[in-house]
């Protein structure tokens, strides 16, 4: 029979194994050592890519536009009686928004001016009686110059008197005056004693008159004195309540604070507004800023001057905003929260927290492609720039 019919005896050599076989093991070794080059390869690339250039940046996409938003609120009291802009219409800083009726403030700005011409009036007019106090007292001082003349000469004409009855009362005794001429002597010796006192009181009377009149010049003087009309204090007081009317008249044309777009008008034609109601917000949106959320993890290298590559999900990848790190938030998130996390408890679970990170835009970007508060941002800070 032939050897295909025939059992292999038990101890026989095994086969060898075909060339085919042989291929497909030197294939698959192949297959395997070009899998591990790749695989080591692509890990020296990352490893390489790492320490070269991803281990200098720090990313988040937890970032968002914000802005300092303007709040427009009146402040003077009134009716609305124009509203000149509307939601998203852009504006510049002055331009007037809204209208309060300015009836009530311009008859107040009338009055204030009334009061003021009276208050330059009353000064005036005390600036005049200073010197009319002064020629008083001019007209005082030639009083007593009189008074004191007067007395001067009765105290002659009662040393004449006297002398006059002295003499002839001696002669008396002797018959060699009569008792009608001595009656006489002693009528005008009395009649000068009793000038003499008239004028002693009127000298007295014009030095008192002099002394009210000084007092009433000094009183003046202290209402006058060290100012003029301008800053007299009862003038600068009706000044001052005039400006104040005006300036609450201007207040009553409502004006943008600040360049940017209307947001939020909730003020209408015909309401009624107090001092502080909201009518409506200005957001500078060439003032925007970015606030990005990183995990403590990221902060370590990161601080402010940094340089920093921003884009947002509005333009896409191709339009790069280019900005600065400015600093570092007050507090975390959580931290901030109506409702803080009670991190005292037992059941306590660590989570990584978020601090915002403030980052300044290029104004001159902003004007080429403008953001609006709240627009979403991928963040991307060079963490090896200074």
């Amino acid at each position: 029979m032939s050897d295909a019919h025939n059992p292999p005896q038990s101890g026989a050599a095994p086969a060898s194994p075909t060339p085919r076989a042989v291929r497909n093991g030197d294939q698959r070794r192949r297959l395997f050592l070009i899998l591990g080059g790749v695989v080591s390869g692509a890990a020296i690339l990352w490893v390489l890519y790492y320490f070269l250039f991803a281990a200098h940046f720090v990313s988040t996409d937890d970032a968002y536009v914000g802005a300092d938003v303007a709040q427009v609120t009146p402040l003077v009291a009134g009716a609305v009686s124009e509203v000149r802009v509307s939601e998203t219409q852009a504006v510049k800083r002055g331009d007037v928004l809204a209208v309060i009726d300015p009836a009530d403030a311009t008859v107040n700005a009338e009055k204030a001016q009334a009061e003021y011409g009276s208050a330059v009036r009353r000064v005036q007019q005390a600036f005049a009686t200073n010197d009319q106090f002064s020629a008083q007292i001019i007209a005082r001082d030639a009083d007593i110059a009189r008074a004191t003349a007067q007395r001067t000469a009765a105290e002659v004409d009662l040393a004449k008197a006297k002398v006059d009855f002295d003499r002839r009362k001696a002669l008396a005794s002797t018959g060699a005056v009569s008792g009608e001429e001595l009656t006489t002597a002693n009528s005008a010796y009395q009649n000068a004693l009793a000038n003499l006192n008239a004028a002693k009181a009127a000298e007295a009377q014009a030095v008192a008159t002099r002394k009210a009149a000084q007092s009433q010049y000094q009183a003046q003087l202290a209402f006058t004195n060290g100012a003029n009309v301008a800053n007299n204090p009862e003038v600068q007081n009706a000044k001052a309540a005039l400006d104040a009317a005006k300036l609450d008249l201007s207040r009553t044309m409502v004006k943008a604070p600040v360049d940017g777009v209307i947001a939020k008008r909730v003020v209408q034609v015909g309401q009624r507004v107090a001092v502080g109601t909201p009518l409506m917000s200005v957001v500078p949106i060439d003032q925007v800023y970015v606030d990005a959320n990183f995990k403590e993890v990221q902060l370590k290298k990161v601080h402010p001057g940094q340089s920093v590559e921003l884009t947002s999900d509005l333009y896409g990848k191709g339009v790069k905003f280019k900005g600065r790190v400015v600093g570092f938030g007050g507090g975390t998130g959580s931290a901030f929260a109506v409702i803080p996390a009670q991190n005292a408890t037992g059941n306590w679970i660590k989570v990584v927290q978020r601090l915002p990170i403030r980052i300044a835009l290029d104004p001159a970007e902003l004007r080429a492609h403008p953001l609006r508060v709240g627009l979403s941002m991928d963040v991307k800070i060079d963490v090896a720039s200074h």
